[in-house]
């Protein structure tokens, strides 16, 4: 075999050496790749549910609270409706609700719509009913006590009379 030869099966074997490792760098960027992609997923979808997990939380944490201020919201409404001669006691009554129904906006918390409504038993707790032609079906003529909800949640149910 010739120099010349011996020259050519060298280069080609070392073109072949190149090649086979060039794809295996190819294949190992390719997996590194894959992995990178697949963590970074993996950490986004944990982001997302940490935040989701927070935001409930919060409103579990916001609903237990806002759920034992309610007898004292139902107390200053009773207290507004009280006939007194002391108008400026009345009208401080009435400044403290408002302050009070206003602080529970900026929290989100609202009231459940009652007298006129569908009966929903999601919302409504049904503690009489009466029989009126007049009125719809399952409609709400009364409403014993108000209901509250935080989004979807809710957390006082109404309690109500319901028509037919």
């Amino acid at each position: 075999m010739s120099e010349k030869e011996k020259n050519e099966i060298s280069e080609n074997e070392e073109e072949n050496l190149e090649q086979n490792e060039l794809e295996s760098v190819k294949s190992e960027l390719e997996d590194i790749t894959d992995r990178y992609k697949r963590i970074l997923a993996e950490f986004e979808n944990h982001k997302k549910r940490s935040q989701k997990e927070r935001e409930s939380l919060y409103n579990s944490i916001l609903s237990d609270i806002v759920e034992g201020m309610l007898p004292i919201l139902d107390n200053l409404e009773n207290a507004a409706k009280v006939q007194t001669k002391d108008e400026e006691y009345k009208k401080g009554v009435e400044l403290v609700l408002k302050q009070f129904q206003d602080m529970l906006k900026t929290k989100g918390v609202v009231e459940i719509p009652a007298i006129g409504e569908t009966f929903d038993p999601q919302l409504h707790e049904a503690v009489s009913s009466i029989q009126d032609a007049e009125k719809g079906e399952k409609e709400i003529v009364q409403e014993y006590r108000k209901g509250y909800k935080i989004g979807t949640r809710v957390i006082r149910h109404s309690m109500v009379v319901v028509a037919n």
